[in-house]
């Protein structure tokens, strides 16, 4: 069986709050000073229930991984828990995509590879949150998909998820090849094992550009990308204190109602 897995490198989200950062001249998330960047937490759902899978039907395990030529570190950890192979998708022509440029490419470099038959990503990722990325790639590909799945078995060459709902879960089976997204509740991923760190250490990461991937340049990037980030900042929150005086309780009672209703708070 062969499965890819998309992951995403991001700023660590345990990093101490007061040591993010953002450009908001560039309208980008900075990595923290003195923290280095993780996979993506739904991500590593992924790939356990990737390396899951190998366990118990046999083949193989692709992460793809689109981003700087820093996110090669993600890629060592993913073959350092266990990833069979690992190429990077990097260009300069690749950036500032938003999520539609971005599922365009991982959807240009899963065509390439050829062989598949499930792909498992992230439910989401931990910087911009949108979950938009994965339903992407099954478009792309036209592709059967699931989102925010619990559970993932093969049964009888069909794939079989539990899909988490409001008030539970709903069980669905789909044809191979197909897409499925992976939560937090599926799975706790393994760690990278001290053989498996060496490993990935003397692996070499391929890396495919936009010309290895045969992309359209208008579709790539910032030149291919349906929305713009107007505005990103840090909101700053401000309060001030007034006092409301007088001679007794009724008094001052009687004043804040009716300060109250001159601020039009009632």
């Amino acid at each position: 069986m062969d499965i890819i897995v998309t992951i995403k490198q991001v700023p660590d989200p345990e990093a101490p709050k007061e040591s993010f950062r953002i450009d908001e001249e560039a309208k980008r998330i900075l990595n923290p000073a003195n923290v280095d960047p993780v996979i993506n937490g739904y991500d590593e759902n992924a790939i356990e229930a990737a390396l899951q899978l190998k366990e118990a039907v046999g083949g193989k395990v692709t992460a793809l991984c689109m981003g700087e030529e820093s996110a090669t570190r993600a890629l060592k950890q993913a073959l350092a828990m266990g990833v069979d192979e690992a190429i990077l998708l990097h260009d300069p022509a690749f950036a500032d995509a938003d999520a539609t440029a971005t599922a365009y490419v991982l959807a240009a470099a899963i065509r390439k590879l050829g062989k598949y038959d499930l792909i498992l990503c992230g439910r989401q990722a931990s910087d911009w949150d949108q979950a938009q990325v994965p339903s992407g790639i099954a478009e792309y590909l036209d592709l059967p998909s699931v989102t925010a799945v619990q559970k993932v078995e093969v049964r009888d060459g069909t794939v079989r998820v539990e899909r988490i709902l409001e008030d539970g879960y709903e069980v669905i089976e789909l044809p191979m090849p197909c897409l499925v997204t992976v939560s937090n509740e599926a799975n706790r991923p393994r760690y990278p094992t001290l053989k498996g760190i060496m490993a990935a250490g003397k692996k070499q990461i391929p890396v495919w550009n936009a010309a290895a991937l045969e992309v359209d340049p208008a579709r790539v990037g910032r030149a291919g990308s349906l929305t713009r980030v107007v505005k990103l900042y840090i909101p700053r929150f401000e309060g001030s204190c007034e006092f409301i005086e007088g001679e007794t309780p009724e008094e001052m009672g009687e004043k804040l109602a009716l300060r109250l209703r001159e601020l039009k708070i009632i």
